[in-house]
């Protein structure tokens, strides 16, 4: 018997399980042009070691916001309850290991350090932006 305000989950149907991913390939497809264009940028700007900081930075970014989605939309087809833990797991853990890894870069002296922040904040806006707009043209239109 299941405590009072705890709903068992339902059994999922095909297109539940399909709609938690629809949107990452748009976002996968906008961040790799936004690598691309960032590595350009850089290369032209700051040499080499600004091209592939820009395109880390970008990477690291898409690596952690798709690592987010997939275990998100598993917790959530198993159980929408395991969303919040899952969630704040996993912003602890990236924030932590983001932290290690910069602090890790940044003793090196690595020329590309600052290309690689500027692409992070790049992929963050990008991602970021284009979600919203899938979920307000897209996902909208869907919901009608």
């Amino acid at each position: 018997m299941a405590e009072s305000g705890v709903r068992e989950p339902a059994a999922p149907t095909a297109g539940d399980r399909r709609w938690r991913l629809r949107h990452l390939p748009v976002l996968l497809a906008a961040t790799g042009g936004l690598a691309a264009v960032a590595a350009l940028v850089g290369a032209l700007v700051g040499g080499a070691d600004a091209a592939l900081g820009a395109a880390l930075g970008v990477g690291i970014t898409v690596a952690s916001y798709t690592v987010t989605t997939l275990v998100l939309a598993w917790a959530d087809s198993v159980n929408p309850q395991l969303v919040l833990p899952f969630g704040l797991g996993l912003y602890a853990a990236k924030f932590t290991l983001l932290g290690v890894v910069m602090v890790g870069v940044a003793s090196t002296g690595w020329a590309g350090l600052v290309p690689l922040c500027l692409g992070i904040a790049a992929g963050v806006v990008v991602w970021t932006g284009v979600h919203i707009w899938w979920l307000t043209t897209v996902h909208a239109r869907r919901l009608r």
